[in-house]
């Protein structure tokens, strides 16, 4: 059976509307773990015990335990608790997060290379705690980590694979799909593979830009 590039153009619409469900999941997910990852990191580093060792906790589950699994407990967890939300909202929060731990430690170590003395002339200025960290610390955090943030939307755009688990028709569920009708793997995995690859690379060049840009400002 020779390699066929009429079943790739003919099935190619349908696989590119179902990357967008891929990018949603992704880029959806990478916000929230931005939001509580910047949380996470605040509560593992202050001088509470309590909050510290609740944010370690957090940090050690969510990094311990397969994705899979966690994005199963959530889908079959969240009516139980009075959260009927659609398959697709409840990956996106699974995917969120589980990468907010991973942001929470990127963050963390990013903070451990800016100068204490900001902070400590910060605080003696009377600048509050919120606005130091918005306007100063966090900022600088996410110009240093942004490498590794970038790698982490990446990784977040692979793993969304794991959504199909729950009915949701993103790349890799279409894909199989197809493959089912088609009887041509090969084709279809490989055109699966050259649209994650595509989708990488254009992120990991807006990653490249936006350090550029940080680093001229």
């Amino acid at each position: 059976m020779n390699f066929s590039f009429d079943v790739i153009w003919h099935n190619l619409p349908y696989m590119l509307a179902a990357a967008r469900w891929t990018l949603l999941i992704s880029v959806g997910g990478m916000a929230i773990s931005l939001v509580w990852g910047v949380f996470l990191c605040a509560a593992r580093i202050s001088r509470g015990p309590f909050l510290s060792r609740i944010a370690a906790l957090y940090i050690s589950f969510f990094r311990g335990v397969p994705l899979l699994v966690q994005l199963l407990i959530f889908y079959y967890m969240l009516p139980h608790v009075g959260l009927d939300l659609p398959a697709v909202a409840a990956a996106i929060l699974a995917v969120g997060m589980c990468s907010a731990a991973y942001t929470a430690e990127i963050l963390r170590g990013a903070l451990q290379t800016i100068p204490r003395g900001q902070t400590e002339a910060a605080l003696a200025l009377g600048i509050p705690t919120l606005s130091l960290w918005r306007r100063i610390l966090v900022p600088q955090a996410i110009r240093i980590g942004l490498p590794s943030l970038t790698n982490e939307l990446i990784l977040l755009v692979k793993v969304s694979s794991l959504a199909s688990v729950v009915g949701i028709g993103e790349l890799t569920r279409i894909s199989q799909n197809i493959t089912g009708e088609t009887y041509r793997p090969l084709e279809i995995y490989v055109a699966a593979a050259a649209i994650y690859f595509l989708i990488n690379v254009i992120l990991s060049a807006l990653g490249r830009l936006a350090e550029n840009r940080l680093l001229v400002g």
